[in-house]
């Protein structure tokens, strides 16, 4: 197999692990509160790593009694990211949060233009008009069918876009720091923090009745951020970022894919969707545009972060 295959074959791996996360986070949001879960997934991405840096490169550990302001602000931001995409979700649904999240990307592509000093062709920018124009149009269209529910759906959309943005804060500090730290020591500390500023939140209670099926949800919604990044850091290894954040971008498809199956089967496990044709129109449009912002060759420091939903 070919490194360009190879790289988009994890690429494809890191798609589908976050295609279904934000199922099984709304899965999960049923019995545990939200910041119970982001702690959770926290820690246990957390603990893997520790043990892995541990043994691999011990000197890595440092970091956590002497981190770099930059990164504390980065943890900071990436905390609030898992958390906003989570009440996304619990207020509105896993395809609704999976649209809006990937307003990440482009704000980050933006962010390069006024902090970095990145050029943007022509048709970045007619990209960024695209995802403007489809966001509207599905909101409009989405809004329309949340009868009695517009203030709490409107919420969900503001937490969602809250987590997009401290997502972009994130990359940005990320870029500059990966210039003097490995990811693996960047990661120690970025998922170690939230653990500590979560940890007066958590509704210990929640967790003590949970049947095994539950438990295999969180502890999937726990790993699946180690596996995932680890598959996104082995596809930017392999092939172009450009082709790498293309694929990445387009992962909400599996969750409307999945989400609709399951709105049809009227399982009572999970709520359905609601949507138009209008709506997935609209949808379609804004994954597009975004397609178009992030799909640029870039070089690959500028490119370590093509995902917003953690």
């Amino acid at each position: 197999m070919t490194n360009n295959r190879k790289g988009i074959l994890y690429a494809v791996i890191t798609a589908v692990f976050w295609g279904f996360l934000a199922i099984a986070l709304k899965i999960a949001v049923q019995e545990i509160p939200s910041p119970t879960i982001v702690w959770f997934r926290f820690v246990i991405a957390f603990s893997l790593l520790l043990a892995w840096q541990w043994f691999r490169n011990p000197s890595s550990l440092k970091v956590l009694v002497r981190p770099p302001r930059l990164l504390v602000i980065a943890a900071i931001a990436l905390s609030w990211n898992y958390l906003g995409f989570m009440l996304g979700i619990e207020y509105t649904s896993p395809s609704n949060a999976q649209l809006v999240i990937q307003a990440g990307p482009i704000l980050l592509a933006l962010a390069g233009v006024v902090f970095f000093k990145e050029k943007l062709r022509p048709v970045q920018w007619a990209g960024f008009l695209a995802a403007g124009v489809g966001f509207l149009f599905f909101y409009s269209q989405q809004i329309s069918l949340m009868i009695g529910q517009e203030s709490r759906y409107n919420l969900g959309i503001l937490f969602t876009l809250s987590g997009a943005l401290t997502w972009s804060l994130y990359a940005i500090l990320q870029k500059k720091l990966v210039i003097s730290y490995s990811t693996g020591t960047l990661n120690l500390f970025l998922f170690g923090l939230p653990v500590l500023l979560y940890l007066p939140f958590v509704d210990f209670g929640s967790l003590m009745n949970l049947s095994w099926a539950m438990w295999g949800v969180i502890f999937f919604v726990g790993i699946n951020t180690l596996f995932a990044y680890g598959s996104l850091a082995q596809a930017l290894k392999y092939t172009e970022a450009s082709k790498v954040s293309i694929i990445i971008i387009l992962n909400p498809m599996i969750t409307f894919i999945f989400m609709g199956i399951l709105t049809e089967m009227k399982v009572s496990w999970i709520e359905g969707e609601k949507f138009t044709l209008l709506s997935l129109i609209g949808a379609l449009i804004v994954l597009a545009g975004a397609a178009l912002v992030v799909g640029k060759k870039q070089k690959k420091h500028h490119a370590r972060n093509p995902r917003a939903n953690g």
